[in-house]
């Protein structure tokens, strides 16, 4: 775990759930929404369904690799699920530090909302030494793209590292990545950055 980081980070730590027990989902979502607004941090509204094949693919294949537009290529991030914890550090603090490379993101998921709403709540926590919140954003992103498509092949790039780590090919993330078309409001911000 990481300094800075919450621990056993619960939603109504967060959020009074008792007051919008009589909401609906719409309602909940768009109070989420403004609440988070205003902070410096990622956040979501999860419908159930598209929780549900993420939440069954991390169970079987719980660690997965994202790239980030940086202004020279790309940084790769490791996201590890811990129960309903997603942590995500650099890959290349996974290969210097091992077991002691620190999570610098980590989006957590309420799913305490999930039978009665049909949502899941979601928001993070970021080393803002390492990352920014549009940064952040879009590796968020990137756990849908990946965990939540429909495309076969998108999906199995996650099982091949998962299971086949010896096949996975690290520009098979990129170029999922750009035929997708997160991250390109990343790059144009750091390419114009560097003018």
């Amino acid at each position: 775990m990481s300094r800075g980081f919450t621990k056993d980070k619960t939603l109504s730590s967060i959020f009074n759930i008792e007051m919008v027990k009589d909401k609906t989902a719409e309602e909940i979502k768009q109070i989420w929404q403004q609440y988070f607004a205003a902070k410096d941090t990622v956040y979501a509204v999860i419908p159930e369904e598209k929780f549900d094949l993420i939440w069954n693919r991390a169970q079987s294949c719980p660690t997965f690799l994202c790239a980030l537009p940086r202004r020279e290529g790309y940084e790769f991030f490791v996201g590890q699920w811990s129960s309903t914890e997603l942590h995500f550090t650099a890959l290349i603090n996974i290969q210097t530090r091992g077991e002691a490379a620190v999570s610098q993101l980590i989006l957590y998921h309420y799913p305490e909302l999930k039978e009665e709403k049909g949502i899941v709540l979601m928001t993070a926590e970021m080393d803002s030494t390492f990352l920014n919140v549009a940064e952040a954003q879009c590796i968020a992103n990137q756990v849908q793209l990946f965990y939540a498509t429909d495309r076969k092949e998108t999906y199995e790039l996650v099982e091949t590292f998962n299971f086949r780590p010896n096949e996975f090919k690290y520009m098979s993330v990129i170029a999922e990545l750009e035929q997708s078309g997160l991250g390109v409001e990343l790059k144009c911000a750091q390419n114009h950055d560097k003018t």
